[in-house]
C-alpha cells in the first residue's frame, strides 16, 4: 500500500518535471478531430447542395441587310467594316451605264414633248393667217365668177341658144367653186382659231408621259447610290470593288448599337417561372465578368426543340425551346453583338 501511494504521488511530479501541461498534451488530437469533422461537413454539403444551372446567352442587336434594287458593277465602297455611319451616309455606289443612257433618252423625249406643247399653245403666225385669208378671198371671187357664168348659160339654155352640155359644164364649175370656197374658209378659220382643245390635251399628255418616264428612270439612277437608312455600324461587307451585283442581294450588313439585347434559348420547364418585366443580373466575361441588370421584354416559342429530356417516367416527350430577349436596364456602350453572357438560373 505505501508503494502504491508513492507511485501515484510520483506521477504528477514526473509530468511536472517534463514541463508539459496536461491540457496541451491533448491539443493535437483535438485539432485533428476538428479537421476531420470540417472535411466531413463540407463533403456532405457538397453532396447535398443543388447543382448550379448556368444558362449561357449571347449579345445581339438589330441587324439590317442592305441590298441593291438595281444590277450593275460595284464602283465604290466608301465605308469599312466596324465603321459608324450616320443616316443617309453613302455605303455603295453601283455603276450602270445602260440606266444612265435611258435617263438621257427620257430627258430628250421630254424636250421634244415640251416643244410640241409650245407649238400647239402658240398662236398661228400672222403670215399664215394672211395667206389663208387671201386664198379664201380668191375662192370667193372664183365662186362669184362661176355663179355669173352659170346664170348666163342657164338663161341662154332657156332661150334655146345654148346646148345642154354647156349648162352642165357651168353647173359643174359653180359647184367646184362653192366647195373651194368652203375649204378656204375652213382653213382661214383654223388659222385664226389655232389648235383645238383635243390637240392641246394630246400635247399636254405627251409632256406628262415624258416627265413620268424621267421619274421612273431617275428612281433607278438614285438606287445606284446605296445609303444607310439610319445611324448604325457596318457589321459585314459582302461585296468588293468591280463585282457584279443583282437586285435583292445583300451588299452590307449594319447593326444598330442603340438596340442591343441578350438572347437566351431556354427549355419550357425553365421558362415557367419567368415573365415579361422580370429583372435579373447576367455576367459578361468579355467585360471582366461584369454584372449587368437586364429586363425581360420578349418570351416567344421557337420552331425547334431543345436536346431531348424526359419529363415523366412514362409517356416521355420533348421540351420546347423558347426564345428570351432581355434588354439592359442601363445603357452599356461596351456591349457588342457576339459577346457571351451567363447567369445561374437557380440563384437569379
Amino acid at each position: 500500500m505505501p508503494d502504491t501511494e508513492q507511485a501515484v504521488a510520483t506521477k504528477p511530479a514526473e509530468i511536472k518535471r517534463s514541463g508539459t501541461p496536461w491540457p496541451a498534451a491533448r491539443m493535437p488530437a483535438v485539432i485533428v478531430a476538428l479537421v476531420v469533422v470540417a472535411v466531413a461537413a463540407l463533403s456532405i454539403w457538397y453532396l447535398v447542395r443543388p447543382e448550379p444551372l448556368v444558362v449561357q446567352g449571347e449579345v445581339d442587336a438589330t441587324r439590317m441587310d442592305i441590298a441593291a434594287r438595281i444590277d450593275g458593277r460595284v464602283g465604290e465602297i466608301p465605308v469599312a467594316r466596324g465603321q459608324n455611319v450616320a443616316a443617309g451616309a453613302v455605303l455603295v455606289r453601283i455603276d450602270n451605264p445602260e440606266t444612265l443612257a435611258k435617263l438621257r433618252d427620257a430627258e430628250a423625249a421630254k424636250v421634244v414633248a415640251q416643244a410640241q406643247m409650245a407649238h400647239v399653245d402658240a398662236a398661228t403666225r400672222v403670215e399664215i393667217i394672211a395667206a389663208q385669208k387671201a386664198a379664201y378671198e380668191r375662192a370667193q371671187a372664183a365662186e362669184t365668177l362661176a355663179q355669173k357664168t352659170f346664170d348666163r348659160t342657164q338663161q341662154l339654155f332657156q332661150e334655146g341658144h345654148s346646148p345642154q352640155a354647156q349648162l352642165d359644164l357651168a353647173t359643174d364649175h359653180l359647184q367646184e367653186g362653192q366647195r373651194a370656197t368652203e375649204q378656204a374658209k375652213s382653213a382661214y378659220e383654223q388659222a385664226v382659231n389655232g389648235a383645238t382643245r383635243e390637240e392641246r390635251a394630246l400635247a399636254a399628255a405627251g409632256v406628262q408621259k415624258a416627265l413620268a418616264d424621267i421619274d421612273s428612270v431617275q428612281a433607278l439612277v438614285d438606287q445606284m447610290t446605296v445609303t444607310a437608312p439610319s445611324a448604325a455600324q457596318v457589321y459585314q461587307r459582302n461585296v468588293e470593288l468591280g463585282e457584279y451585283v443583282s437586285p435583292g442581294v445583300p451588299l452590307l450588313t449594319l447593326i444598330d448599337l442603340s438596340d442591343v439585347w441578350i438572347h437566351f434559348d431556354l427549355r419550357e420547364d425553365l421558362v415557367k417561372t419567368l415573365k415579361v418585366g422580370d429583372r435579373f443580373d447576367v455576367r459578361v466575361p468579355a467585360l471582366g465578368d461584369r454584372a449587368i441588370t437586364v429586363e425581360v421584354k420578349l418570351i416567344a416559342t421557337r420552331g425547334e426543340y431543345a436536346s431531348w429530356r424526359a419529363t415523366r417516367a412514362t409517356g416521355q416527350f420533348d421540351l420546347r425551346t423558347f426564345e428570351v430577349r432581355a434588354y439592359p436596364v442601363d445603357k452599356v456602350p461596351e456591349l457588342r453583338p457576339g459577346m457571351s453572357a451567363y447567369v445561374d438560373w437557380r440563384s437569379r
